[in-house]
């Protein structure tokens, strides 16, 4: 028992590590590319947070098997390199035994892997597809920034400043196009800017020197053009509605079920993340194994290029069998399947090759 924990202490160490510098990697990442977004500029920073958080939840079932892997590879790689793993086979802890006490220990990290993919992707997913829409419909005039197109996702306002003295200074040469029914109606103003408390269902926006060109999208639209030195708008926000299907999105219970390409590639993707997370931790011990003079890190760059051709792998089959590319068996399972298949020649490999000898 001494041995095991200490095995296990000694992955768990570095797991803990290499984890935070994947979760502040990708969540770093994630904040960069939300921030980038022009919408986003406009949006309060709790908001912001909780679609970070969102999409690093979602990240967690890819981030931990790798980290687990990478964990497994410098641990056991250090342990080669100082001969600790000599001493134990010499007091009969043997190869054996060693692959058990990672067995167990990666079982458990497996358990947390496929509950975030049965339960906390398709949560984390149906929220960020909420907070997505309800982040469309926040546009503010007075937080815009100048020399930038504004949005809403269903495409019914642009709203473009060319300039600007601040926040909530008036805006010059405003270009703004609103789509509804079957028309479109075009604003183009010196200047423009909100009027204060215009109410709480859209926002008002008071247009000087503004020429007005409503355009009948129709077959028997009318169009009409109007110059006018003043101009209040209101400028509805939109209506918030709910998000479509999607079947990343959607529950476990209803994949299960589903006959849909796209349902079945989700639902197999979600149950064999765990597998994976196993699989790979499995592979890291004899891919770890070196000989007492080589670096305690020499095979960590094999690691990772095996890791990055596996998950290359994985995700190919994620979208063929949502293309209709592969059926449905082997579908998704066929990128396990051949990690199995490594794991098994990896463990023996050195046994046929001594045999080998031998003969």
């Amino acid at each position: 028992m001494i041995i095991h924990r200490y095995l296990i202490r000694e992955i768990l160490k570095p797991l803990l590590v290499v984890l935070s510098i994947l979760v502040i990697l990708f969540t770093s990442y994630g904040a960069e590319s939300f921030l980038s977004d022009a919408v986003n500029a406009l949006l309060p920073t709790n908001m912001i947070v909780q679609l970070v958080g969102l999409r690093t939840l979602i990240a967690l079932d890819v981030l931990i098997p790798i980290a687990l892997y990478l964990s497994v590879v410098l641990a056991f790689g250090r342990m080669w390199s100082d001969s600790e793993f000599a001493a134990m086979f010499a007091l009969g802890f043997g190869p054996a035994r060693v692959m058990g006490v990672v067995v167990a220990f990666s079982s458990c990290v497996a358990l947390v892997v496929g509950g975030l993919s049965l339960f906390a992707r398709p949560w984390a997913y149906e929220h960020r597809h909420e907070l997505a829409d309800l982040a469309a419909a926040s546009l503010n005039t007075n937080d815009m920034e100048a020399g930038t197109f504004y949005s809403d996702s269903p495409g019914h306002r642009v709203i473009f400043i060319e300039r600007r003295a601040g926040r909530a200074a008036p805006g010059q040469d405003v270009f703004v196009q609103l789509n509804f029914g079957g028309s479109t109606r075009i604003i183009y103003a010196r200047s423009a800017q909100e009027v204060p408390d215009a109410g709480l269902d859209g926002s008002e926006l008071r247009f000087t020197d503004a020429h007005v060109y409503d355009i009948g999208r129709a077959e028997h639209g009318s169009d009409l053009v109007l110059n006018v030195k003043d101009l209040v708008l209101r400028i509805p926000n939109p209506e918030i509605r709910p998000p479509g299907y999607s079947s990343n999105a959607a529950s476990t219970a209803h994949l299960a079920s589903s006959d849909s390409a796209a349902d079945i590639a989700e639902f197999q993707w979600r149950l064999s993340t765990s597998w994976s997370t196993l699989l790979l931790a499995m592979l890291a011990v004899p891919l770890s194994r070196s000989t007492p003079r080589q670096h305690k890190h020499g095979k960590l760059g094999a690691a990772i290029l095996l890791y990055v051709g596996y998950y290359f792998l994985y995700d190919s089959t994620v979208t063929w069998v949502r293309n209709g590319g592969l059926p449905a068996f082997p579908g998704v399972w066929l990128a396990p399947a051949l990690l199995a298949g490594a794991l098994i020649a990896a463990l023996l490999g050195p046994t046929l090759r001594s045999r080998r000898k031998a003969a």
